[in-house]
């Protein structure tokens, strides 16, 4: 498998960046690929509704409106049934199936799915093994890990025993799974693990701006990266990074121009989420665009404790959504 120079991907974070949010994200630019929220398997074949729920874009060629590929995660800890679903996403569009063994959520991990498998390195070779197997030869088989559970000891033994199996990149978020979120990302490690495996490794964790893309870029060695909350929360960072990297520089862009996009994913969960939830997933992402926009505090203030669509609709200066609200399936 031929991979080009410098990538950014689009991370997979479960209830947050969904197909709407995936399609406004990729169309400010900058993103090569993203991937879906990850897929729960546990011990049967799932049906065709479970991964066109969590991953609609397989009915419109596995990419978002802007073109932007879309993998398929997989998530859980039965090297066979993971397989079999692996094959099933491959038949139904996946342009490449990802695994999932950095969720640190505890519920996951108390039923042996996410970065809890870190402890077990044989059991990863095992699944990547089968997965590969099972899944044709030219659709890319891929994983994203943390650097432990609790510690980074085993970080590169977990790294080998992936690329050992089939992994054909790497996704390495620079905490242990006791760490969580909190910072420092550890970006050291990921030089560390690229300098074990021959395939390509992105960096992931802390990239919030410009400036931490140039740092984690000098000091984990990595052209690759996979962008989280840092985009979610600067919808143009990956757009911004994409441009430096050619040596240019772009404005950042300004919420005049980032306000249609806001209304376009509100009238997209107004369409697609039934009403009493569509507001929780506005508030959501406004929350983290707080971050790096003064406006977004303030239209967060007034919005907190609205739960009415129509005088959202309204707040936002939509003057009709058009788009009839399907219950949710």
């Amino acid at each position: 498998m031929y991979w080009p120079g410098m990538q950014i991907a689009l991370a997979p974070m479960e209830g947050l960046v969904d197909g709407i949010l995936r399609d406004v994200l990729t169309r400010m630019g900058g993103v090569d690929w993203c991937v879906t929220e990850f897929i729960r398997v546990s011990d049967r074949l799932l049906p065709q509704s479970s991964f066109r729920k969590l991953a609609p874009e397989l009915q419109a060629g596995a990419v978002t409106r802007f073109g932007t590929p879309v993998r398929v995660q997989l998530l859980g800890s039965d090297p066979i049934c993971l397989a079999d679903n692996a094959a099933f996403a491959a038949s139904l569009g996946a342009p490449a199936i990802d695994l999932n063994f950095g969720c640190p959520a505890k519920t996951v991990n108390k039923s042996r799915g996410g970065a809890i498998l870190l402890r077990e390195p044989e059991l990863l070779h095992a699944i990547l093994c089968e997965v590969r197997r099972a899944v044709p030869a030219h659709i890319p088989v891929t994983a994203k890990m943390r650097l432990g559970f609790d510690s980074p000891d085993g970080a590169l033994d977990c790294a080998r025993a992936l690329v050992d199996g089939g992994a054909e990149q790497l996704v390495v978020h620079a905490r242990t799974k006791v760490e969580g979120y909190k910072p420092p990302a550890h970006w050291e490690w990921v030089a560390r693990v690229q300098e074990v495996v021959a395939v390509p490794v992105y960096a992931n964790g802390d990239i919030w701006s410009l400036e931490d893309w140039r740092r984690c870029r000098e000091v984990s060695g990595a052209e690759n990266i996979m962008l989280g909350r840092g985009l979610v929360s600067r919808p143009d960072l990956a757009r911004q990074i994409a441009a430096a990297k050619q040596g240019q520089n772009i404005a950042e862009m300004s919420w005049a121009e980032f306000q249609p996009m806001l209304v376009d994913f509100w009238q997209q969960a107004r369409g697609k989420i039934a009403p009493r939830y569509a507001p929780g997933r506005l508030k959501q992402w406004l929350a983290l665009l707080t971050r790096n926009y003064p406006e977004a505090v303030a239209l967060f203030a007034a919005l907190r404790r609205e739960n009415d669509c129509a005088r959202i609709d309204a707040m936002l200066g939509v003057e009709t959504v058009g788009i009839p609200v399907a219950a949710l399936g």
